[in-house]
Formats: structure tokens, C-alpha cells, sequence
């Protein structure tokens, strides 16, 4: 196993955890953010995202073996690929929309390419 799937969950866990201590960092470049603090719903609604990036992120961090390591980035890319989808529609007509799409597209291709790194 190389160290770039690992690296990547590293990433991605610490992005879990600071948006689960401060929504705004999700919020704010996205256009989404209300004012100069994320309301109740608003907060709510990021932190799930940021308890899933730290489980996503954990799992490529701690998986042992080709297949796990697999596993869990086949989850990361597809909670990406969810978001790009997600996000892009509901910021359709923003100017946000560009950037949001570019980082959750970017970061799915690569760690769909960091699943390459694990092959035989």
C-alpha cells in the first residue's frame, strides 16, 4: 500500500473535524453562509457532513489491506461525488457554484486516483 490513500484520509479528517467545530469554514466559501455565523440548522447540516468526512477519513487512514483500503475510498469518492451533485444544484445561478464544484469534483478524481496506487 502507498502512503497517498492514507495521506488523503488524513486530509479529509482534518477537514471533518474543523468543520464540525466551525461550519462557517464550509459555509462561507461555498455562498451558503447566513449572516457571519452559521445558524442552528445551518450548523447542523455541516457538522453531518463533518462527522461522515471524519469517518470517511479515518477509514482510508486505518484500513488494512488492498480491499479495505478500496472500500473506503470508494466511500470518499462517492460521498464527492454526492456533494458535487448535491451542491451544484442547489447553488445553481451562484457564483460559489464554480468553486464548490471544482473542489468536491477534484478531491473525488483524486482519490479515485489514489485507488490506483493499490492495485497488485
Amino acid at each position: 500500500m502507498t502512503w497517498l490513500p492514507r495521506a488523503l484520509g488524513a486530509v479529509t479528517t482534518t477537514y471533518g473535524a474543523a468543520i464540525l467545530v466551525r461550519p462557517e469554514l464550509l459555509l462561507g466559501p461555498s455562498g451558503l453562509l447566513r449572516g457571519d455565523r452559521a445558524d442552528a440548522e445551518q450548523a447542523m447540516f455541516v457538522r453531518t457532513l463533518g462527522v461522515r468526512d471524519l469517518a470517511s477519513g479515518l477509514a482510508m487512514v486505518f484500513a488494512r489491506g488492498r480491499k479495505a483500503t478500496r472500500v473506503a475510498i470508494a466511500v470518499r469518492v462517492a460521498s464527492d461525488v454526492g456533494d458535487a451533485v448535491v451542491l451544484g444544484r442547489a447553488l445553481r445561478g451562484k457564483p460559489e457554484r464554480g468553486a464548490v464544484l471544482a473542489v468536491a469534483g477534484g478531491w473525488a478524481g483524486l482519490c479515485a486516483l489514489a485507488a490506483l496506487t493499490t492495485r497488485k
